[in-house]
C-alpha cells in the first residue's frame, strides 16, 4: 500500500503540529506549510495527495491559495480539505466554488478527520 501525501497549510505553529499528529496517526506522510506562498511552491516541486487548508492565512486568503493551486499544473490532482473556524455557508459555498473537495470546521478531532478523508477516498 502506497502511503499518502498530506500537506498541512496554517500559519499557526501549534495547528500544524496537531494536524500533522492526527494524519500521522492514520498513516499519512505529512509536510507543512506557513503560508500560501511556501505551500504552492512546494506543490510545484511535487504535487501532494491532499491538502488540508486553513482559510485565513497570512497574505493571500486560502481561497487565493486554492484559486492559484487548481490552475498549477497538476494543480487539479490534490484532495483538499479546507478548514475554517465558524460554520458560515457563504464561506463555504465559495470554498467550494473555488474548488475545495471537502470542508471542514476547526476545532476538529481525528474521528471527524477520519470521516472527511473517507468521503473523498483518501482511506
Amino acid at each position: 500500500m502506497t502511503v499518502k501525501h498530506c500537506l498541512v497549510v496554517d500559519d499557526s505553529d501549534i495547528v500544524r503540529k496537531v494536524e500533522r499528529h492526527m494524519l500521522a496517526v492514520l498513516q499519512f506522510r505529512t509536510s507543512e506549510a506557513a503560508d500560501v506562498d511556501a505551500a504552492l511552491m512546494q506543490c510545484g516541486l511535487a504535487m501532494p495527495d491532499a491538502i488540508l487548508l486553513n482559510w485565513r492565512m497570512p497574505n493571500v486568503s486560502g481561497i487565493e491559495c486554492l484559486q492559484r493551486l487548481r490552475r498549477m499544473a497538476g494543480g487539479k490532482a490534490p484532495i483538499v480539505l479546507y478548514c475554517l473556524t465558524e460554520n458560515d455557508a457563504v464561506e463555504i459555498a465559495r470554498a467550494l466554488e473555488a474548488g475545495a473537495d471537502e470542508v471542514l470546521i476547526k476545532p476538529f478531532d481525528r474521528a471527524a478527520l477520519r470521516q472527511k478523508l473517507v468521503a473523498v477516498d483518501l482511506l
